[in-house]
């Protein structure tokens, strides 16, 4: 019995092709889809944006509102200017507990990081000096300490 080969790439064929190849394979599609939307139909079967699906249309002889196009850009454009918001307002957030930390440890699975605060570092700082001062006794309680 021979050994079949194993297709190693999980992803679908038709998000592989390249520009030639899906207008090939575009007017075989198109004759099946049934949707409302070919653009996003298209967009979402072939694995490429809207923008692409619909210059690829507009090759293969299809006519697309301006308005539209237009709708999409617009779309993108806000997508774009929401991402990078977020981006830095998670930079800001990280700057501000950055700057808490002596040492980070490590993330929490939400992001938050653990670690050793400044604050944490300075009382053993403190403590250190204490136990190096001639006066310090091991035995003598926190409200005893002689200064």
């Amino acid at each position: 019995m021979a050994k079949q080969k194993h297709n190693a790439n999980n992803t679908p064929r038709r998000k592989r092709y390249n520009q030639k190849e899906r207008l090939q394979n575009a007017k075989k599609w198109i004759e099946q889809y049934d949707g409302k939307n070919l653009a996003k139909g298209y967009s979402k079967w072939y694995g490429v944006d809207l923008i692409c699906a619909i210059a690829e249309l507009e090759m293969l002889g299809f006519k697309i509102r301006q308005s539209y196009k237009d709708q999409v850009k617009k779309t993108i454009e806000a997508r774009q200017k929401q991402k990078e918001k977020r981006k830095q307002e998670k930079e800001l957030f990280n700057d501000e507990w950055d700057n808490m930390f002596y040492y980070v440890a490590g993330y929490t699975e939400n992001g938050f990081p653990f670690g050793l605060t400044k604050e944490e570092m300075e009382e053993d700082e403190d403590k250190q000096n204490i136990t190096k001062s001639k006066n310090y006794n091991p035995f003598m309680l926190d409200d005893e300490l002689p200064f």
